[in-house]
């Protein structure tokens, strides 16, 4: 397994449970109070945790195989992982325009922001599922 599939592995499960923590926190605000969480309240906490994790994560995967962690990507890994970010990012583009028509709609920024935070975790988890499906397909 290349680094690069490792690397993508840990992320995808790092923002998977940082995406279920989110979306937890944004429920539980709204069970309880009947509206949308303001945005600081959960976005600090999600970077952090995010932040946080991802550079702990790294730097063990960077020390457990230093030599694979300073090589470049190759010249086959290149193209998957450009493939990979533009279907996540057309994933993200398709999720921010169909939050901006709901809140034309509504007129919640909160629950805007929401949404849109909402597109971007889950089309980081299609970039690391996408670099994981083309590179195992590739090899």
């Amino acid at each position: 397994m290349s680094f690069r599939e490792k690397s993508a592995w840990l992320m995808g499960a790092l923002m998977l449970g940082a995406g279920a923590y989110y979306l937890t926190m944004a429920f539980a605000v709204w069970g309880e109070t009947g509206s949308a969480a303001p945005p600081l309240a959960l976005f600090i906490p999600f970077t952090l945790l995010v932040v946080i994790a991802s550079v702990a994560g790294q730097t063990t995967l960077a020390l457990l195989t230093p030599r694979e962690a300073n090589a470049p990507a190759d010249e086959r890994e290149k193209p998957l992982l450009d493939r990979a970010g533009h279907w996540s990012g057309l994933m993200l583009a398709a999720g921010t325009v169909t939050s901006l028509l709901y809140f034309f709609d509504h007129q919640n920024g909160v629950l805007l922001f929401h949404t849109i935070m909402g597109s971007l975790i889950v089309s980081q988890l299609a970039d690391y599922a996408l670099q994981i499906a083309l590179i195992r397909r590739a090899s």
